[in-house]
């Protein structure tokens, strides 16, 4: 094993009890040929994870797909049976905009044996919320997860089944009562908000790019949730262009206080990676190394906050070579405590593999793209200029002016401080 990861009966010891869930059948879950969602970024992440050491000594967890009761916890009985006529249908591809249940439209085109894969993804989620439950392992991670557009009834945005929010469902049942769940893909987690936003067990916290500028359009600061729920559902939208200093900077003004003060028994994080600069389907600006100290900063606040208990899943990411398997090869590293160098050289033999997959791929060099995750820590209304004359002062305006109306919107709910920044 390289020098850049644990060794030894130390590294043996640190990943005894954590599990990784893994299954092949999650590369089923294709659109279409030429559709942005291609599981071969799910095959290079874990050939990556492989090719690096990360996964020697780890629990490989195999699901099995999540049943028709299963999936009940969110979505209807009328739906689930459109899915499965669906992919049994002899005219799969696009139907038209107005296609029943969402199935058949640009984003979510008929596929073969749609049912089939879209539940195995939900059962991967679903064994991951087991294996912690259970106390066989403190921190899961499936990268095939993360579905968190799916409605009750209508498939979105590349999502057919809501595994996420049927994880968090199931973990309501079976011990947990406070459930925090941090969102930091690209596009705002409307299904999960959706599910749980009357529900005071559930703590959603959602940063996205500013819903004027991105698909599905919700997730304003405004919305807070309701009923007895009010105050759980928390928004962060951020400016198209937002690099990792200002959004790292957005996250810690906003996400450990909520934590802290939810009290969570476990925290759920969904993990897309469409955030990065090269993606294709959004224009926030993070890079690899960015991304690395979101997924650590939740693992801590899961340390801190709900003794170390962290379900983590994939979500969204369409650069399929520089960037999904380096992101969430970080992101198991993070799950297993190896310690994974951000310039370790990506291995050859990967870069091979990648090749024939993406033919003429530009590779990285490293699992870096020599991102400065250093930031200035939000100190309260005014911290930042209001107009300033640098690009660094005129980003730090535009971060807190998103950080000061989620904190006024959500933060007195939770019984904090909306502007003093020890809450």
């Amino acid at each position: 094993m390289d020098a850049s990861v644990n060794a030894g009966k130390d590294s043996a010891a640190a990943v005894s009890n954590r599990a990784v869930v893994w299954s092949p059948d999650y590369l089923s879950y294709r659109w279409s040929a030429d559709h942005p969602m291609n599981p071969a970024r799910l095959e290079l992440t874990m050939s990556l994870a492989r090719g690096l050491g990360i996964l020697e000594g780890a629990e490989l967890v195999r699901p099995e797909a999540a049943s028709d009761e299963d999936l009940l916890r969110i979505h209807t009985r009328g739906y689930i049976e459109a899915v499965k006529r669906a992919g049994h249908s002899t005219t799969p591809g696009v139907l038209g905009p107005d296609s029943p249940h969402g199935l058949g439209t640009e984003d979510n085109p008929v596929f073969p044996q749609m049912h089939e894969a879209s539940a195995i993804l939900a059962g991967g989620s679903l064994a991951a919320a087991r294996e912690i439950a259970s106390g066989r392992t403190l921190r899961a991670v499936s990268v095939g997860g993360g579905m968190h557009h799916a409605m009750p009834d209508w498939a979105s945005g590349f999502c057919v089944y809501n595994d996420v929010a049927i994880a968090i469902s199931w973990l309501l049942d079976n011990g947990f009562d406070r459930i925090a769940y941090i969102d930091v893909d690209a596009h705002h987690g409307d299904g999960v908000q959706h599910a749980f936003a009357d529900d005071p067990r559930v703590l959603t916290i959602s940063l996205h790019q500013h819903p004027a500028t991105l698909w599905p359009n919700t997730g304003w600061s405004s919305e807070v949730g309701g009923g007895s729920g009010e105050g759980t559902s928390i928004n962060l939208p951020v400016l198209p262009g937002t690099v990792d200093g200002p959004w790292l900077r957005g996250f810690h003004a906003v996400v450990p206080g909520a934590i802290a003060a939810f009290r969570p028994q476990i925290v759920v994080s969904q993990c897309g990676v469409d955030s990065h600069r090269e993606d294709p389907l959004a224009d926030l600006a993070l890079t690899v190394d960015g991304q690395r100290a979101a997924f650590l900063a939740m693992r801590d606040l899961a340390d801190r906050h709900a003794e170390g208990r962290w379900l983590a899943v994939g979500g969204g990411g369409y650069g399929l070579v520089r960037v999904v398997p380096r992101a969430w090869t970080h992101l198991i590293a993070a799950a297993l405590d190896v310690d994974l160098r951000p310039d370790r050289a990506i291995p050859e033999a990967w870069g091979e593999l990648a090749h024939s997959m993406v033919p003429g791929a530009d590779l990285p060099d490293t699992m870096s793209d020599g991102g400065d995750v250093d930031y200035l820590p939000w100190d309260g209304p005014g911290g930042a200029p209001e107009t300033g004359t640098s690009t660094v002062d005129r980003a730090l305006a535009r971060i807190d002016s998103a950080v000061i109306a989620t904190r006024r919107a959500c933060f007195p709910l939770l019984g904090l401080d909306p502007e003093d920044p020890r809450d």
